[in-house]
């Protein structure tokens, strides 16, 4: 297995921002195999999701739906409004996702890119885990 660690800056805002084009250049002329992405967070994931297209603010609003971040009474309690419900998202979206490797690349669909799902707005730095296990 071959590893690649680096950070990205995504500042003090939520959001999604992706990961393809990092992912794309670490797997070129490797041959067939897998990637597995992984953030060693916990309150981020990984999705493989359409971004740019508006698909990526609506699964933000949709984690919203389902983990607001009100005042309600989160068990785990720190950090900037809503911090609960970002320690409960990795048990929706993620902290790792695999995609097969087809002759030194991604085996993405057409629309598909591979996002880190980042709604902490306290931590202004993520750490990004490329992986990839020849076939």
């Amino acid at each position: 297995m071959d590893t690649y660690v680096y950070s990205i800056e995504t500042g003090h805002q939520r959001g999604i921002f992706d990961l393809t084009a990092d992912a794309t250049r670490f797997v070129t002329g490797r041959g067939d195999g897998l990637l597995n992405v992984f953030v060693p967070h916990a309150t981020a994931g990984i999705a493989i999701i359409e971004t740019g297209a508006g698909s990526d603010i609506d699964l933000m609003n949709a984690l919203d739906h389902l983990l607001p971040r009100d005042d309600r009474r989160y068990r785990h309690q720190h950090g900037s409004p809503g911090h609960g419900a970002d320690h409960v998202m990795p048990g929706i979206v993620a902290p790792s996702a695999v995609v097969p490797v087809i002759d030194g690349r991604l085996a993405l669909g057409t629309w598909q890119s591979i996002a880190l799902v980042d709604p902490n707005e306290d931590n202004p730095e993520r750490t990004i885990r490329l992986s990839f296990i020849p076939g």
